[in-house]
């Protein structure tokens, strides 16, 4: 029997491909048959199906070896290893690595996968799948020695049926070749090798399909809700057979709200489409605010025996996009205020710990923002799972290239494009089209299409088979060349009118868009839908301030590198989409800082407002300020200006209160405030609102001050509605004294797969955290935990993430720690020379058994 059983209700998020057909459809109120359906759902004996983890035992082995698909193949030296595994992240950085600045200049190549198992007698008579949620790229698959196909896009979740092949009186071996050498592939990191999980599924020959169900809602109100659910059954069976689906809407709590049963005798080798509509009365609304989630919990039943049980959670939602209001979710408008990511996670590479991402969401949460855009590829199944369960909203993408290659890039999806785009998008839409996140599909990001001949056709293409597997949602891609020059490289307008939604990405960027933005569009065409797939953030390099003094440091440096730059055309530009309606909402480029699309020596995009480690930077405050409403104050830079006394250093605030008075020793330096947006007089002629009648100093998104160097503390007092409702300081710091840790949370699951996120702070005798400071810290590991990357966020920093040590960048450092599979104890230390250590532990515990 497999050794890594995961709880099969948290992990089916799996959809499958809808044929059409008819079924008998007999409706069974809720009084008479809550009961019964009750008992039929519990009853489920243990020959329904099984979904195990395939992700642990693997062995793996660097570089290209002939015959190594072969059974007999000795693989007793290679490297054992647990999935998901990135190999490209173990390696070293090099500047004249073939993978160059889009891939982080990290090292690529070709690896080999294999892996022994058993399967028990009871999986005879049953259907073995095997899944894989991404492999990047250019898998091959072998099971036995028998071939069973090749997947060139690495973002794709793929899945192969191994029945024919399988051995149930010894060891089956598979073998996966992956071959990501031929370089450049992508215009950011990919990362290397089998990279997200693995699953294998084992079904009874009469069961639901793989990706079996479409769950829609064709009426939506507070009052009720039908819900429409289209459930795929196949037969695998040499006979005909008489079988029920018996469909329950499932709550929060576990508890049954509503019941369909439908009867269908289905052929021989066949497939049935059963449609069922079901109605609920007083339906939670899932929203950002509230992320409620049933649950569909669909049962095949044949004669007396339940052959099969599949779950598809759901949000109840209604989500439209209009051409004056916007977005509109459940009646409700909504700006949308995104952030663009990618795929990887710093330290970990592509193979991302779920932990990894859940901090990251809420730290962007934090921030105020609630929608992401997967730029520019599909993601894996438990990221959208998580999107669903912690509320943003998502612009699902599919591809950033079509038929036209993209510059550097000439390996990229572009030489497939033609033979796999349908297949790819068909798996991308089934696997992910009953995710309430997703509001939005991309087909494309920047593509050049958008501006050739035969772009609007191509475009056609996507559309039919958006529209057709999942016609429920609107489809849009990020354009780039709205309105460029020269005109040859304009989008074609044909291209545009074609999309249910035009993106713009950098909307400002040509002639007096620069000023007035959609607003030329929107007086062209007025039915256009709008939406900013992407627009340029307040992106810079944590804690560096050097742009402060532009006459000093190496003049190859570009300014915008640091931080301390306020970007007027953000503020803005998001000015213009908080004020206008009609533009749903802007995704910002970008959320979090990305490895490759660098130039030497950076090794990662800077472009975030959080840093790889997931550290804030300035610019995040920036957002809180504009998204959130609980009063905030945040002050740049810090205050360790040594040699610089009297020297002029500019002081910024962003917040969201009326007004800010700043001290500098005790000393005020003056009042100041904005308002955004602004307001008018109300009621009668002459009155205005309390905000409108605050001290307004600029027409900005932040407040400013020139201060005088001097050692100290800066102080600011942030007063709304008339009170004081935060206060913040920023002191000069003493020389590194000490380091401290704290961790994310201090207890885990021992499952060999949960982590935490170790922070270092440099701190100072009076315990404050010393802004530059970059001190080495030196990890030490004890007990059921292993050190898988340690990070500090420095784009240009060459160090190896998969060793004991990293220099603090800024005063900062990260180390991330995952469990084993034993319950107990982890006991992290942290030395640095010259500075008093710290240490922490964590508890391990065994994951609750359902």
């Amino acid at each position: 029997m497999l050794q890594e059983k995961q709880d099969s209700s948290s992990l089916l998020t799996r959809r499958e491909l809808l044929t059409q057909a008819t079924a008998g459809v007999v409706l069974v109120s809720a009084s008479s048959y809550l009961g019964h359906a009750q008992t039929l759902l519990s009853s489920s004996s243990p020959a329904t199906r099984t979904r195990d983890s395939f992700d642990f035992g693997w062995k793996f082995l660097k570089g290209d070896i002939p015959g190594a698909h072969r059974p007999e193949f000795s693989d007793a030296h290679w490297r054992e290893l647990d999935l998901p595994h990135d190999w490209s992240i173990e390696g070293a950085f090099g500047e004249w690595e073939p993978s160059s600045g889009p891939g982080a200049y990290l090292p690529t190549g070709l690896g080999w996968y294999r892996k022994r198992f058993r399967l028990p007698q009871s999986y005879r008579d049953r259907a073995v799948v095997l899944e894989f949620d991404g492999v990047y790229q250019n898998s091959e698959v072998w099971i036995n020695g028998h071939y069973l196909g090749l997947r060139p896009y690495g973002y794709i979740p793929f899945a192969y049926e191994l029945t024919p092949y399988l051995d149930f009186d010894k060891d089956n071996v598979l073998a996966v070749r992956v071959d990501n050498s031929k370089q450049t592939n992508c215009r950011w990191y990919s990362g290397s090798g089998i990279y997200r999980h693995t699953w294998l599924l084992a079904t009874n020959p009469l069961h639901i399909a793989y990706w079996g169900t479409f769950v829609t809602f064709p009426r939506i109100s507070k009052e009720s809700a039908t819900i429409e659910v289209k459930t795929t059954v196949a037969n695998n069976l040499k006979i005909s057979a008489q079988c029920s689906l018996i469909t329950a809407i499932v709550d929060k709590d576990d508890k049954i709200v509503q019941t369909k049963q439908t009867a269908q005798e289905i052929s021989a080798n066949d497939k049935c489409e059963f449609v069922q509509q079901i109605v609920i009365d007083s339906p939670h609304l899932w929203s950002p605010a509230s992320p409620y989630l049933y649950t569909v919990r669909s049962t095949v039943r044949r004669s007396e025996h339940i052959v099969d049980e599949y779950v598809t959670p759901i949000g109840i939602r209604e989500a439209v996009f209009d051409a004056n209001r916007g977005f509109v979710l459940n009646g409700e408008h909504i700006k949308l205020n995104g952030v663009c990511i990618h795929h990887e996670a710093g330290s970990v590479g592509a193979a991302v710990p779920e932990r990894v991402w859940e901090r990251r969401f809420e730290v962007l949460r934090e921030m105020g923002c609630n929608a992401i855009r997967t730029s520019h590829n599909p993601y894996a199944a438990e990221f959208l799972d998580m999107c669903d369960r912690m509320g943003f909203l998502v612009m699902a993408e599919a591809f950033d290239e079509w038929k036209i290659s993209k510059n550097q890039i000439h390996n990229g999806y572009s030489l497939y494009f033609d033979e796999w785009y349908k297949r790819d998008l068909t798996d991308f839409l089934h696997r992910d089209r009953n995710h309430p996140s997703i509001v939005l599909w991309s087909a494309g990001n920047e593509i050049g299409d958008q501006s050739a001949p035969n772009g609007t056709e191509t475009l056609r293409k996507l559309l039919d088979v958006f529209h057709a597997e999942d016609p429920t949602r609107p489809v849009t891609a990020g354009c780039d060349r709205i309105a460029s020059d020269p005109s040859s490289n304009t989008a074609k307008p044909e291209f545009l009118a074609l999309l249910d939604i035009v993106g713009y990405n950098y909307v400002d960027r040509w002639h007096d868009r620069a000023q007035k933005y959609y607003s030329i569009d929107r007086e062209a065409f007025p039915q256009r839908r709008f939406i900013g797939t992407e627009s340029s953030g307040m992106g810079t390099i944590r804690g560096d301030y050097r742009s402060l003094f532009p006459d000093e440091g190496p003049a190859s440096r570009r300014r915008f590198l640091f931080e301390g730059n306020i970007d007027i055309n953000v503020e803005q530009q998001w000015q213009f989409v908080r004020t206008y309606d009609y533009v749903a909402g802007d995704f910002m480029w970008t959320g979090i800082d990305y490895l490759g699309e660098s130039s030497w020596p950076m090794k990662s995009s800077f472009a975030g407002v959080i840093d790889t480690c997931g550290f804030k930077k300035d610019g995040f405050y920036f957002y809180q300020s504009q998204w959130t409403q609980a009063p905030m104050l945040h002050l740049f830079p810090h205050w360790n200006w040594k040699g610089k006394e009297g020297q002029i250093i500019p002081i910024t605030c962003y917040t969201n209160c009326d007004t800010v008075e700043l001290f500098l020793n005790g000393k005020s330096l003056g009042v100041k405030g904005y308002e955004f947006p602004r307001s008018g007089m109300e009621g009668t002629y002459g009155n205005f609102p309390p905000r409108a009648q605050a001290l307004r100093t600029t027409s900005d998104l932040h407040l400013s001050w020139d201060v005088p160097y001097q050692a100290g503390t800066l102080k600011a007092i942030g007063n709304k509605d008339g009170k004081i409702a935060n206060t913040i300081e920023i002191s000069t710091t003493g020389d590194p004294a000490a380091l401290s840790l704290s961790v994310d949370r201090k207890t885990l699951i021992a499952d060999r797969r949960d982590v935490a996120h170790i922070m270092v702070e440099i701190r100072d005798s009076q315990n404050r955290m010393v802004p530059v400071a970059d001190n080495e810290v030196v990890f030490e590991i004890q007990g059921e935990g292993k050190l898988i990357g340690v990070d500090n966020g420095d784009p240009a920093s060459h160090d190896a993430y998969k060793i004991n040590r990293r220099k603090a960048f800024n005063g900062l450092c990260l180390a991330i720690v995952q469990t084993t599979s034993k319950s107990g104890k982890i006991t992290i230390t942290a030395t640095s020379t010259a500075l008093r250590s710290d240490s922490l532990t964590i508890e391990t515990k065994a994951a609750e058994r359902t």
